[in-house]
């Protein structure tokens, strides 16, 4: 196993096919496939440039499993990485049943009219996967993803159980726009509008968008405020860490984006749904998306680093403790790197491993699976080597 279809040309895209090039004997042959051919075509003529691998270039229409069925069939790659829109998981994944193609996402699906994260439409491909003896890895991101694996590694060695994860994520960087998002931004404010959820005590509960917030020291960034938010990963962690009592997912904002984010809500900006203007029909959030920056175009500018980890509390040897295992990444050393800022960059190196891990056969069981049900280990070891190393830090402070 050594070939891999790469369908999405975005700043992760491109961050993955960077990575992929970089480990020759593992990705022996890599192609890659969008909508718009041009941008794997940019992508590809860097690469040749960089590291002297050639990368073929398709067009297709992730929407359409007929097209990606015919691609697929054309390339006959072993594995599929789909970093594509959250919206053509599904379709992706019956290409991949199809033609017996192993398959690994960065996010989970979501439906194109409603802002709804559930896992509950793909891990329906449970069996379907399994009697093919096909494996499909779900959310081999950062968040979901390392944050996954994270909890896996404290589940394995850190403690005997984990009674409360909180995961946080700051992105302590500057880009100099007034308002810009820093991955897609369709996908970007459905997700930062939608109402907040967290587990606890069995159940879940719903809190009003950006309502409950609080201050928190990240290292190398400092005191930044994080409000809760609801994110994917807390879904599956919920079932597969034993004695989990609570999670939470925390996420900054900086007050500017805040004030432009309430103002675009408040005039119909974000909406979803149809509305008509001039005699067609448009979808509001679709028309900002493309007037609001590319976010692959904010890496040369991007100043300061991130900071994503997870903060644990739990028993080991029947004592309390509490370990935040987390992240640092740059965005200027990132572009320097892959020519993407550290918001693609820490998407894009997960997804990269999560498939070396399949293809070397590390992680290789049929079915559909979330991160933290795979062996830590391996994975773990690979964030070091592989451009995301970690650190595990007794932490003092609780998160009210």
């Amino acid at each position: 196993m050594d070939k891999v279809l790469i369908i999405g040309a975005g700043g992760v895209g491109k961050v993955v096919v960077h990575k992929c090039a970089q480990q020759k004997s593992v990705f022996k042959e890599i192609h890659l496939a969008s909508r718009t051919k041009s941008k794997c075509d940019a992508i590809s003529r860097e690469i040749k440039s960089r590291y002297g691998v050639d990368i073929p270039t398709y067009a297709v229409d992730a929407d359409k499993t007929a097209e990606l069925v015919a691609l697929i069939n054309k390339i006959k790659p072993d594995l599929l990485i789909n970093v594509a829109l959250p919206y053509q998981d599904l379709t992706i994944m019956d290409a991949c049943l199809e033609t017996g193609t192993h398959y690994l996402d960065t996010a989970n699906y979501e439906p194109l009219d409603e802002a709804k994260f559930e896992y509950k439409w793909q891990w329906a491909y449970q069996d379907r996967f399994k009697s093919k003896g096909l494996m499909a890895l779900l959310g081999s991101g950062f968040d979901p993803g390392v944050t996954n694996v994270y909890c896996a590694y404290g589940q394995k060695h850190l403690f005997d159980e984990i009674n409360k994860i909180d995961i946080v994520d700051c992105n302590g960087g500057d880009h100099g726009k007034a308002f810009a998002t820093n991955f897609n931004p369709e996908i970007n404010i459905r997700e930062v509008t939608a109402k907040g959820r967290y587990w606890a005590q069995g159940q879940w509960h719903e809190t009003n968008p950006l309502s409950v917030h609080q201050g928190f020291d990240f290292p190398a960034i400092g005191e930044r405020e994080m409000y809760l938010m609801y994110h994917e990963e807390m879904e599956s962690l919920a079932q597969n860490i034993k004695g989990l009592k609570q999670i939470r997912f925390w996420m900054t904002f900086g007050q500017e984006y805040l004030t432009h984010l309430r103002v675009l809500q408040n005039v119909g900006m974000t909406r979803i749904d149809e509305v008509e203007y001039e005699g067609q029909k448009i979808v509001p959030l679709k028309f900002l998306k493309a007037l609001l920056p590319d976010p692959g175009s904010l890496g040369q500018s991007y100043e300061g680093k991130t900071c994503i980890g997870c903060v644990m509390e739990g028993l080991k040897n029947g004592q309390s403790q509490r370990k935040f295992i987390y992240n640092i990444c740059d965005h200027a050393e990132s572009f320097k790197e892959t020519g993407s800022q550290a918001v693609s960059y820490t998407t894009g190196v997960p997804a990269m491993i999560g498939a070396k891990m399949m293809l070397q056969k590390k992680w290789m069981t049929p079915g559909v699976w979330n991160m933290e049900q795979m062996d830590p280990d391996p994975f773990m070891e690979a964030l070091n080597q592989d451009g995301l190393p970690w650190q595990v830090v007794e932490w003092n402070s609780s998160i009210t």
